[in-house]
């Protein structure tokens, strides 16, 4: 069997769900889950509870590593931040680069995430579509050669498309909804896109 990829988008966001918190944030654009974000999440771990995942990255957001910490709660497994998944620094969208909690904060919030790993890929802000597109096609093929087991990616939209796109370019993208998850097999050389942009998972009963 080839190597598997699962990738996988954080679920709702707080600010999504009452934009008036972002007015108050001490860190606006580093919103935390929604109540339904989290249960999405839950239903996501439940669904990847049966693979064979033996790594988990997240970008270092707050709401991709708590998406990220309840799939490793279920698999028992720790999580490695990677700044390579981190959103994409546009402009746009921030008019300043992001402030976000750093590793130690986090930690200290979830303690499965993994002391010792450090980010393979560091994006720098501002970024052009063109640049976050290089940096997540990057991040892709560079984990894929360390780590050949079955392996996680939690991140964004657009590094949810990048880093597919990474793998198995020729594949037509639909764009990843919140939670989804999209999963692309190793066959020989060769990258196959088997899961796009799938949330079947979230009308799931939840697990134990």
């Amino acid at each position: 069997m080839g190597q598997t990829v699962w990738i996988a988008r954080h679920a709702n966001r707080l600010d999504f769900v009452h934009p008036e918190w972002f007015d108050t944030a001490e860190l606006p654009y580093d919103p935390p889950l929604s109540d339904d974000g989290v249960e999405q999440a839950k239903a996501l771990a439940c669904r990847l509870a049966g693979e064979n995942i033996a790594h988990i990255f997240a970008s270092p957001f707050l709401r991709t590593v708590q998406t990220a910490c309840q799939v490793a709660q279920l698999l028992d497994l720790p999580v490695k931040l990677e700044a390579g998944l981190s959103e994409f620094l546009t402009p746009e969208w921030f008019p300043v680069p992001p402030q976000r909690r750093d590793r130690d904060e986090l930690r200290q919030l979830f303690p499965r995430i993994d002391a010792q790993y450090q980010s393979r890929i560091v994006p720098e802000y501002p970024e052009t579509d063109a640049d976050c597109a290089a940096r997540t096609r990057a991040i892709a093929q560079i984990l894929t050669a360390e780590f050949p087991e079955d392996i996680l990616f939690v991140g964004h939209g657009a590094s949810v498309e990048g880093t597919a796109k990474g793998l198995a370019p020729d594949t037509e993208w639909v764009r990843a909804s919140l939670c989804s998850l999209t999963k692309c097999v190793r066959n020989g050389d060769k990258w196959v896109m088997e899961l796009n942009s799938d949330t079947s998972h979230l009308s799931l009963v939840p697990c134990p």
